[in-house]
């Protein structure tokens, strides 16, 4: 009785047959970008040297290549009734609307950090970025928040600078940091 139930529970949520458009378009978008990575390799000066026989054309045409390729393999799958299956661990509500509040919020929180890194420095506009973020994100220990964000902007700056040697902005703060 329980496979008879089972079977019925699949059919009723199974997609209809014939291909689906958002995944057609993600087929589309990657055969696009697979030329636009073998049309940029092409671009590159075929140099080849004793200790580079290769040239540095061919990871971009190979990249380019396996993409064009993926895609189409991708596009007969969809063809065929090929379907992702879903996540069974998501507990995402799929009837309720998007949440406005907070993407507006993590888009502000974002063009605060790009406008404000070089006048301000990395430090302090880090720090706006992940209170930014975790507020959005809906946590309201607000001093705590603080804290972190302010050991996580100083953890990054001094590890690229120290580890990576890459010197992020540090505008008001130069010559403190």
């Amino acid at each position: 009785m329980s496979s008879a139930t089972d079977e019925l529970t699949t059919r009723e949520t199974r997609p209809p047959e014939g291909g689906d458009r958002a995944q057609y378009g993600m087929c589309a978008f990657l055969a696009l970008l697979g030329t636009a990575v073998i049309v940029d390799g092409l671009g590159i000066p075929h140099i080849t040297s004793g200790t580079d026989p290769v040239g540095p054309r061919a990871v971009p045409l190979a990249l380019g290549v396996l993409l064009v390729v993926v895609a189409a393999l991708y596009a007969v799958d969809v063809a065929r009734g090929g379907r992702g299956e879903p996540e069974a661990g998501e507990d995402v509500d799929l009837s309720q609307g998007s949440d406005w509040r907070t993407v507006l919020l993590l888009t502000g929180a974002f063009v605060v950090n790009a406008v404000l890194i070089e006048p301000l420095g990395w430090v302090i506009s880090g720090t706006l970025l992940f209170w930014g973020t975790a507020f959005a994100l809906g946590n309201r220990h607000y001093v705590r928040n603080l804290l972190i964000a302010v050991t996580l902007s100083l953890a990054t700056f001094y590890a690229f600078a120290i580890g990576l040697g890459v010197n992020l902005p540090a505008g008001v703060l130069q010559g403190i940091l």
